[in-house]
């Protein structure tokens, strides 16, 4: 895109989340129809040669057109002439007639002919539109969708291009067809008269002026029409996913109250694109009538005195309601152009944005596959002047299990996306297996690693297509033995079609902790070196968490495993437990070490457990905090210790059918 003349308006930034930055609202930038227009036009060039063609088959239906009404008067003229000496030549008359048949047949044979090639050179252009955005899509950083609103991404892949293909197939033919038949009748105007193609020709600037005084006021309401139509959809996108909490917490009329903001802003925009736009045609139409007028009168006048025939006079005013005609077109085009224009300038936006760099070459790749992790004096920032993660060192020996936690935002879900390279260092390096990780292809590093979000996404399809999307090339065995690992065999044979049952969209045909064991089962297919579970229990009931986590431990073996977790009882078995606290690693150890040190993780476990225990009902046999081992006596007044059923702090209480370690 071309530098903009206007200020700029950036995303408006908010506090970012353990993904990265917030989404912000789009920018807004001034339009500038002139290149993005020319873009639009370099699209087409690849057609080159078959544009060509279009305008050679289109030069010939116009040429035949053209000529038609000048051979059609010389009929009225031998008409009028037979009149007058007494009798028609019909056998001449025929043969006019016969001659003006066929060469209309031959201009609608060439139009049609020109109008299958054309819609061939749209389509493609079209199409390859659409593979470049697709294709710009997955070369695009994360940081990328975290400042962008999904609804607002969508609208200008889908409508947007939808727009610019409507545009092509409507103007292209009617722009050629426009401009050669200008070009035709103007030279068929002046071989009957140059004094009144010269009175025809003033239409021309007229219309021009016209034109471009009125496109310039309605091209910014084009802009602004399909800005408005991508936060439209971004609210209805919203709205749509979340409908459920909307309802929970009675923000109907707040949901309602904003659509109607939106769609009233979004049918300002329209209305005022549209209704400028739309004057365009009128105010051609009324300027050609004018110089018909002109030409009828003037025409009139020159039969009257001799100086031209009925028929020249007959053809010359065809001629000119012709020639108005394309003139009129090519007016009411220009809304139908900027509104192409204006999508065309949001495609190549997303199209110009940054893209996350490309993988080495020659890109390395580990000899050994042991998933030794290690980091060397790592910096990462979302933001320049916000330093998150500083000079953090960290060496994570194959097997072992790493439980990463701490406090909301001090960057345990950041150490994890730059394992995953969703994010770029700013400094320091990450090693796998002696491989620096910024050597190795993104496509080989992911395919070493797996993880479990949190947050559950399932594709559209079935439970067993979800669970093999973890490799390709899953056997029907290793897809039940996943499923049998994280217990999503327990609850499918419940469902009508097993494991053929198809997800809708969302998957809200099955619970949420239902999807969770799905997308840890196809965690357990992929089989990777690297493995990190983000929060991935948080959403399945206690029971279902132990049994869980047992899988979890088989699926650990001889993987180095990364477990982000809130809930201290799910990771105190874990082999060193690091403690981060605003980016940094503050405490480090195993869950009894930790607790002895009387540091950061014993303050977490203590507000975790403790306190809420202690606000309601002192806990039955608690954990020292000092020892990490289980008291005998509770020394509190008016507490009788219980010691015949020994519980760990933080196990679920009331399920007394769950194993107890």
């Amino acid at each position: 895109m071309s530098e903009r003349t206007e200020t700029v308006k950036r995303p408006q930034e908010r506090q970012h989340g353990p993904m990265g930055p917030g989404m912000g609202a789009p920018s807004e930038k001034a339009s500038n129809f002139a290149e993005s227009g020319k873009r639009l036009a370099g699209l087409l060039r690849p057609e080159l040669a078959l544009v060509v063609l279009v305008v050679v088959v289109g030069a010939g239906s116009v040429a035949l057109s053209v000529v038609g009404p000048k051979i059609l008067g010389n009929a009225t003229t031998v008409i009028f002439e037979g009149f007058l000496a007494g009798g028609v030549d019909f056998d001449r008359l025929h043969g006019i007639l016969l001659w003006v048949v066929i060469i209309y047949i031959g201009s609608a044979i060439l139009g049609l002919l020109q109008g299958f090639i054309l819609n061939g050179v749209t389509q493609r252009t079209v199409f390859r539109l659409r593979e470049s955005v697709e294709q710009k899509i997955h070369r695009l950083p994360l940081s990328y969708f975290d400042r962008h609103q999904r609804g607002d991404l969508l609208s200008r892949v889908t409508n947007d291009i939808d727009n610019i293909s409507q545009t092509l197939q409507q103007t292209l033919s009617q722009v050629f067809i426009s401009v050669l038949t200008v070009i035709g009748i103007l030279g068929m105007m002046f071989s009957i008269s140059w004094e009144l193609a010269l009175v025809a020709l003033v239409s021309i600037p007229l219309t021009a002026v016209v034109v471009a005084q009125i496109a310039k006021r309605s091209q910014p309401k084009f802009v602004a029409q399909w800005k408005h139509t991508g936060e439209l959809n971004s609210q209805i996108e919203e709205g749509y996913t979340g409908h459920a909490l909307v309802k929970v917490f009675g923000r109907q009329r707040e949901s309602r109250a904003e659509f109607a903001r939106k769609n009233e802003e979004l049918y300002e925009a329209s209305f005022g694109a549209q209704f400028i736009s739309g004057i365009i045609m009128p105010s051609a139409m009324f300027i050609g009538n004018l110089v018909y007028v002109a030409i009828a009168v003037i025409g009139g006048l020159r039969v009257a005195s001799g100086t031209m025939t009925l028929g020249d006079v007959q053809a010359f005013i065809q001629y000119s309601r012709q020639f108005q005609q394309p003139i009129s077109q090519l007016g009411s085009m220009a809304n139908l152009l900027q509104s192409g224009v204006a999508s065309a300038e949001r495609v190549f936006e997303l199209l110009d944005a940054d893209e996350q760099g490309p993988d080495p070459d020659p890109a390395q790749s580990p000899d050994d596959d042991h998933g030794r992790l290690v980091f060397e004096d790592v910096a990462f920032r979302y933001v320049e002047d916000k330093p998150l993660i500083d000079g953090l060192d960290l060496t994570v020996e194959p097997g072992r299990t790493v439980a990463i936690v701490g406090p909301t935002g001090a960057g345990k879900t950041t150490l994890v996306n730059l394992i995953m390279r969703f994010y770029e260092l700013n400094a320091g390096r990450i090693t796998l297996d002696g491989t620096d990780i910024a050597q190795m292809t993104r496509e080989d590093l992911r395919a070493r690693t797996g993880m479990v979000l949190q947050d559950t996404w399932l594709f559209g399809g079935t439970i067993r297509d979800n669970i093999a999307y973890g490799r390709t090339g899953a056997t029907e065995e290793e897809i039940l033995a996943a499923a049998k690992a994280a217990y999503v065999d327990r609850f499918v044979h419940s469902l009508p079609d097993g494991y053929d049952t198809a997800l809708d969209d969302d998957a809200t045909n099955i619970s949420a902790g239902e999807r969770q064991l799905i997308t840890i089962a196809r965690a357990f297919v992929a089989q990777p070196q690297v493995l990190i579970l983000d929060e991935a229990t948080s959403s399945v009931d206690t029971r279902t968490e132990l049994l869980v986590q047992r899988a979890m431990a088989e699926l650990r073996k001889d993987r180095t495993a990364f477990v982000i977790a809130h809930r201290l009882s799910t990771i105190r078995d874990a082999d060193l437990i690091l403690v981060m606290e605003n980016g940094g690693i503050v405490e480090q150890g195993n869950h009894a070490q930790l607790l002895r040190a009387k540091g950061a993780y014993a303050r977490l476990y203590e507000a975790q457990f403790a306190a809420p225990i202690d606000e309601v009902e002192p806990p039955l046999d608690p954990v020292d905090p000092a020892t990490g081992e289980i008291a005998t006596v509770f020394d509190a007044p008016g507490v009788v210790p219980h010691s015949d059923s020994p519980r760990h702090a933080g196990e679920d209480l009331d399920d007394p059918d769950v194993e107890r370690g």
